[in-house]
């Protein structure tokens, strides 16, 4: 039973280790039955924590835009080893992180209504959201609002991003 329990449960997507282990025990199935079934599927490549890491971290950074820190957390939520996440998230450099928040900038930016301030408020925020450090989600702002017109580059001359991002981690320790 808790084979066709653990079969049905990746019929509909790739799990982990942890999240098998919770519907199982849900279902009453021992622990020795657990363990018994999770481990055979291990050994056979059923499951496989750090390859559903690894591609989490990809589909979820390139489909949600999401960053190290939210992906992080996400992770964690599943039942994925602490080790195991940290070798997944490796996968992204920075300068892959700061292009996505750009690009998720610029693609907000079009439909964004209101001041300067507002807009950028709004932006920090969105990206802080999805887990940009301050000093990322600061920059890229910076940068697409310095492009978007003469207004907008106006105020983002008078941004320094890096004073704000020391401040917003000051505020966070």
């Amino acid at each position: 039973m808790a084979r066709e329990i653990c079969l049905r449960q990746l019929a509909v997507r790739p799990r982990t280790r942890a999240e098998l282990a919770k519907v199982l025990a849900r279902r009453e199935i021992s622990e020795e039955v657990i363990a018994e079934v999770l481990d055979r599927y291990d050994e056979v490549g059923i499951i496989d924590d750090a390859a559903f890491a690894r591609a989490w971290v990809t589909s979820r950074h390139q489909g949600r835009g999401l960053a190290r820190r939210a992906l992080a957390n996400e992770l964690r939520r599943r039942g994925v080893d602490a080790e195991v996440a940290t070798e997944a998230l490796e996968t992204l450099d920075e300068d892959e992180e700061a292009a996505t928040a750009r690009t998720l900038v610029d693609r907000k930016l079009r439909t964004a209504t209101g001041t300067p301030d507002q807009v950028f408020r709004r932006l920090v925020g969105m990206l802080a959201r999805k887990g940009y450090p301050a000093g990322v989600a600061i920059r890229a702002v910076k940068d697409a609002l310095g492009a978007r017109d003469a207004e907008a580059a106006e105020f983002a001359d008078q941004i320094d991003a890096d004073a704000m991002a020391d401040q917003e981690n000051d505020n966070l320790s």
